[in-house]
C-alpha cells in the first residue's frame, strides 16, 4: 500500500508539470526576488540583457525535484553560473523558507555549483502563484520580449541535460563555461592573470599574449557592469564600482577565461 501510495504522489507531482498561466508565446509578467544568499535578481533586466531564463520549480520534500535538481545545477554550471547568456533559478513554491531551501539544496543539489535558489523568504510564492504551477517541479524557460519559449521542459517522466540543451533556440550557442560562484579563480584556460585580485577599482588584467578580446565584468547577480573590446597584451582598468564581489571575463578567439575579484 505504502508503495503505490508513493506512486501515486510521484505522479500527481510530475506527471503535469507546467506553466499553467501562460502559454508559449505569451508575454510573462515581471518579477523580482531575491535569493538565499541575499541577491536580488529581475526577470525583465536579465531578458533586457539578450538573455535566456530557465526557472526550476520546486519544494524540499518533493521526491522528482528531490531527483533532478542536481541535473538542473548541472546545466546552471556547465553555461556559466549565470554570468552569460543562460541565466538559471530554482524557485520555491511558497512552503519552505530560507533554511530548508538552503539545507534542500545541500542535501540534493549534487556536486556542481548550485543556482541561486529563492525561498518563500524572498518573493518565490508570488512567482510560482503568477505562472500557475501546480505540479513540480516545473521546468520553463523564457526569452526575448519576455515571452514563454517552454513551459514545460520534461521529457518521459523526467530531464536531463540534454533536454535543457535542446530548448536553446536556432542560433543560439551559449559557450560551455566553467563558472564558481565563489572565491576561487576558474578558467578552462589560463588565458590572463589580475593585479591585484583585491582593489579598490584600479587593477591590470595581462593576458599571456596580444590578441583580441572582449572583456566583461559581471556582479554576483549576473548583471554586466562593464564590457569592452581590447587587442593589446596588459589592460589597465580604472572602474568606479561599489564593494563586493566581481567577475572577469576574458573571451578571445579560441579561449575563455574567468577569474574573481573584489572590490573593497
Amino acid at each position: 500500500m505504502k508503495k503505490i501510495t508513493f506512486l501515486l504522489l510521484f505522479i500527481a507531482f510530475s506527471v503535469n508539470a507546467q506553466v499553467g498561466n501562460y502559454n508559449v508565446g505569451d508575454v510573462v509578467d515581471d518579477f523580482t526576488v531575491t535569493d538565499v544568499e541575499g541577491v536580488e535578481h529581475n526577470l525583465y533586466t536579465y531578458i533586457s540583457q539578450g538573455k535566456y531564463v530557465w526557472l526550476d520549480f520546486f519544494f524540499d520534500t518533493c521526491y522528482p525535484c528531490q531527483q533532478t535538481t542536481p541535473i538542473f545545477n548541472e546545466f546552471f554550471d556547465k553555461y556559466g553560473c549565470n554570468l552569460g547568456d543562460v541565466v538559471c533559478l530554482s524557485i520555491n513554491n511558497g512552503s519552505d523558507d530560507d533554511a530548508a531551501v538552503i539545507a534542500f539544496g545541500e542535501t540534493y543539489g549534487g556536486t556542481f555549483n548550485h543556482a541561486p535558489a529563492v525561498s518563500s523568504e524572498g518573493g518565490s510564492a508570488a512567482v510560482d502563484i503568477n505562472l500557475g504551477i501546480f505540479a513540480y517541479p516545473t521546468y520553463c524557460m523564457i526569452g526575448p520580449g519576455n515571452v514563454l519559449l517552454e513551459k514545460d521542459i520534461w521529457v518521459n517522466g523526467t530531464v536531463t541535460l540534454e533536454d535543457f540543451e535542446n530548448t536553446f533556440p536556432s542560433g543560439f550557442e551559449p559557450p560551455v563555461t566553467s563558472c564558481s560562484l565563489g572565491f576561487e579563480d576558474n578558467d578552462i584556460v589560463e588565458l590572463f592573470q589580475v593585479f591585484p585580485a583585491i582593489s579598490n577599482g584600479v587593477f591590470s588584467i595581462i593576458l599571456n599574449d596580444q590578441s583580441p578580446v572582449s572583456l566583461r565584468i559581471y556582479d554576483v547577480s549576473g548583471k554586466i557592469v562593464f564590457q569592452n573590446d581590447y587587442n593589446e597584451k596588459e589592460i589597465s582598468m580604472q572602474l568606479n564600482l561599489n564593494a563586493g564581489t566581481y567577475f572577469v571575463n576574458v573571451v578571445s578567439e579560441n579561449s575563455i577565461g574567468t577569474k574573481t575579484i573584489i572590490i573593497q
